[in-house]
């Protein structure tokens, strides 16, 4: 049996603006997974399960090379398009196809089933990506699975960045810019997949970051699960109707990240810090031109405490729920930070940054 692992995401900064190009983000890899476990069938039949969804097994036959369900009520759509793309690579490079079954298992929920907001949608894709590769035995790249898992993604999510998808591939710290979709889905439409993942993306960006060493990761999570798509889809249909606001909002947002990045590229925690603050400022004058809500109050009552006791922080991601991060330097009285965020029924996350070897 074969098993792979993916690690789960945080966003640091550049949420929203990062959705567009030439807009960076950071983010970072925390070591919580989702992994995906392939073996060859016994039978004509395979099967894909969950842990988390037992009840809603799928299984699948054969016919010639193409896949075909035999469930209806299928929750494991990402899963299904990572499958789809993957062994379509595959055949490209003329791999016989096969049966097999594929098991998923996943740290990114809470013993009850919510979701931490930690990107297991990009993770699930990651995993089985890789663990398809290499149960046909076709060596791969990160870049690679990047770009099989991007184009699974956004094919089911229909938005977003692909960002959480570098961070489950590559690991660590990272800044990120999106790719053209428009140039993407014509590439697709027009080449086989095995020349549209071998081409240079226009605009794709990936920059590994090394954190100063003082510099340490907080998160609080506000046990409020968020949808990150549905948010999405609330800010695309505003873009036109705001334009010139909307077009201030991604000039200021690209200038604190690429202030940011330049914050860790010279080992000053207080810079990082300072953009920390400044992407919080713009993040809430962004909700508020959308008439959105991205710092419920349990989010503000986190950011407000951390900052009592000396950390940076923010929302992570989409907001309206999910986690909260800080920065926290040698002056932040973590302890003290920590047992009041409890006190305020925000739960701390002993998660740690993730390290991914380096595949070229």
């Amino acid at each position: 049996m074969i098993t792979e692992k993916a690690p789960g995401k945080l966003y640091i900064a550049g949420e929203y603006a990062v959705l567009e190009q030439d807009c960076p983000a950071i983010l970072v890899a925390v070591d919580q997974f989702i992994r995906v476990s392939i073996t060859k069938s016994n039978s004509k039949m395979g099967l894909i399960h969950s842990k988390q969804y037992s009840q809603n097994s799928i299984h699948w036959v054969r016919r010639g090379a193409k896949m075909v369900i035999d469930n209806r009520d299928n929750p494991f759509e990402y899963i299904l398009a990572a499958i789809s793309y993957t062994e379509q690579y595959c055949l490209e490079q003329h791999v016989k196809m096969k049966v097999y079954d594929l098991y998923v298992n996943s740290d990114l929920d809470s013993a009850d089933g919510k979701k931490y907001g930690l990107g297991s949608s990009a993770a699930v894709t990651v995993a089985t990506v890789k663990a398809i590769l290499r149960f046909y035995h076709v060596v791969y790249s990160n870049e690679l699975v990047y770009k099989l898992s991007a184009i699974s993604h956004y094919s089911v999510q229909g938005n977003g960045s692909a960002g959480d998808i570098a961070a489950s591939v590559y690991g660590g710290w990272l800044a990120y810019q999106t790719f053209d979709k428009a140039w993407l889905s014509k590439e697709l439409a027009t080449k086989k997949l095995v020349a549209v993942v071998s081409e240079a993306w226009p605009g794709l960006k990936i920059q590994l970051l090394t954190p100063p060493k003082e510099m340490k990761l907080l998160i609080g999570w506000s046990q409020t699960p968020a949808s990150t798509s549905r948010l999405v889809d609330e800010t695309n249909a505003n873009k036109d109707a705001l334009n010139e606001k909307y077009s201030e909002f991604l000039q200021a947002s690209r200038n604190c990240v690429l202030k940011m990045i330049a914050g860790f590229e010279e080992n000053n925690i207080t810079i990082i810090q300072q953009e920390i603050r400044n992407n919080r400022h713009l993040l809430q004058h962004f909700a508020q031109i959308n008439q959105i809500a991205i710092e419920i109050p349990r989010l503000s009552r986190l950011i407000n405490i951390a900052e009592d006791y000396g950390g940076a922080a923010k929302t992570s991601g989409a907001g309206n729920g999910d986690c909260g991060i800080v920065i926290a330097n040698h002056t932040t009285d973590i302890p003290a930070l920590i047992n009041n965020w409890k006190q305020n029924d925000i739960l701390p996350l002993k998660f740690h940054v993730h390290q991914v070897k380096l595949l070229q």
